[in-house]
C-alpha cells in the first residue's frame, strides 16, 4: 500500500489511541467506559521504550517488533492479562493489544510493516 498523506496518517493513529478506548470501554464495560478508556488510554505508556532506541523517534521505523514493549512476547504478556480476573487488569490488557494493533496499523499506512 502506498503511504498516506502524514495528515490523515496521525489523526488515525491518534484517534485510534486516545478515543477508541472509549468506544471498546463503552462496548465491553458499559458501566465502568469512561475508566475502562482512561485505563486503556494510558497504556500509551508501553511507548516510553522509545527512549530506549537511538534515535528516540524516527519516522521511518515501524515500532512492531523494534521496541521491547512492542514485541510478541509483550504481546503474549498483554494477551494473558485477559485472562485475570480483574476487569482492570483485562483493561490493560485489552489496551496494550489494541496499542500494537493501532501502531502496526500506522506501520503499514506509512509503508514501514515488514510482516511479524
Amino acid at each position: 500500500m502506498d503511504a498516506l498523506p502524514d495528515l490523515v496518517r496521525h489523526v488515525i493513529h491518534y484517534a485510534n489511541h486516545l478515543l477508541v478506548p472509549f468506544a471498546i470501554g463503552a462496548l465491553v464495560w458499559r458501566q465502568k467506559w469512561r475508566v475502562a478508556g482512561l485505563i486503556m488510554v494510558a497504556t500509551i505508556l508501553i511507548d516510553l521504550d522509545h527512549l530506549l532506541a537511538d534515535p528516540i523517534f524516527d519516522p521511518d521505523r515501524c515500532s512492531i517488533g523494534f521496541h521491547p514493549l512492542h514485541t510478541i512476547w509483550a504481546a503474549v504478556v498483554y494477551a494473558l492479562l485477559l485472562v485475570v480476573p480483574s476487569w482492570k487488569c483485562r483493561a490493560v490488557g485489552v489496551g496494550c493489544l489494541w496499542h500494537l494493533c493501532t501502531d502496526a496499523l500506522d506501520c503499514w499506512l506509512n509503508g514501514t510493516w515488514h510482516g511479524p
